[in-house]
């Protein structure tokens, strides 16, 4: 007797689920804020909750701004604080970039430093403020270096880091291919390191705009933080913070600006991609 055998009819596959959009963030979000910080710094000099003189209306200050605007004094300021802040900074990168690279490469060296570099690195800017003046006198010269020191460690530690993330293969690959130190660097260390080094760079610029001013304020060069120390000594509350609203729009645009030029350059790179795409 022949048994009959029973097929079930193939299940047909659940279907697929559609592909999850990523919904674009709210662009009105930063506006709010801003707006909330715009009205609080209007309305609470106005409530009585500070003394009277010691912090002026949003509205104030910016007018005072718009009136030392038309003073060529401001722009001058201007033009030597940016001086230091950007002679400071590239000579900070070239030596960052340079000894990060030399020393990522011979494990001796990084071995040999390593002790040397997280004791240094971690000393402020500012307490080598009176050895500078010492050495350098109060030139704008003494803000540049300050300026090197603090943005050489932010530059020479994002190097090292890039260094490390190199892939060995990569790297055992052009050696065996008979690629020299030179063509090494270029196709396999500078492209994976690219990525470190505009991280430092961005760093290293903000923090640049930090000391340049700081050397400004404490030695007394000519630039935008002695016109502060001027207002503040001569007791022009309203001029002294139209400054410091100046320098807080400066640091802004810097760091929006290196931003901008860190997407323009390394669009190749998957990491800028996730991130311009978030």
């Amino acid at each position: 007797m022949k048994v009959l055998e029973v097929t079930r009819p193939t299940e047909a596959p659940p279907p697929a689920s559609p592909p999850r959009v990523r919904r674009p963030r709210p662009r009105i979000a930063p506006l709010v804020g801003i707006a909330v910080a715009v009205l609080v710094a209007e309305l609470v000099p106005r409530t009585g909750l500070v003394a009277d003189g010691a912090l002026p209306p949003l509205s104030a200050v910016l007018a005072e701004l718009g009136r030392e605007s038309a003073d060529g004094a401001l722009w001058e300021a201007l033009g030597s604080t940016v001086r230091t802040w950007a002679v400071g900074l590239v000579a900070a990168v070239a030596a960052g970039v340079v000894v990060g690279v030399a020393i990522g490469l011979v494990p001796v060296l990084r071995a040999l430093t390593a002790s040397t570099v997280e004791f240094l690195r971690p000393i402020p800017s500012v307490a080598l403020i009176p050895a500078v003046i010492l050495i350098f006198g109060t030139g704008y010269e003494s803000g540049v270096v300050l300026i090197v020191y603090a943005g050489f460690w932010q530059v020479l530690v994002q190097v090292l880091y890039g260094v490390q993330d190199i892939d060995p293969v990569a790297y055992d690959t052009a050696r065996s291919y008979r690629f020299g130190l030179w063509a090494r660097v270029r196709h396999v260390i500078w492209p994976t390191a690219l990525p470190f080094v505009f991280t430092g760079i961005r760093l290293a610029a903000s923090v640049a705009l930090v000391l340049a001013i700081t050397g400004e304020l404490v030695i007394g060069t000519q630039g935008i933080g002695q016109l502060i120390s001027v207002a503040q000594s001569s007791g022009a509350t309203t001029e002294m913070f139209a400054l410091v609203l100046l320098t807080g729009v400066l640091g802004v645009l810097v760091n929006v600006g290196f931003r901008y030029a860190e997407r323009a350059t390394l669009g190749w790179h998957p990491s800028v991609r996730r991130s311009a795409g978030s």
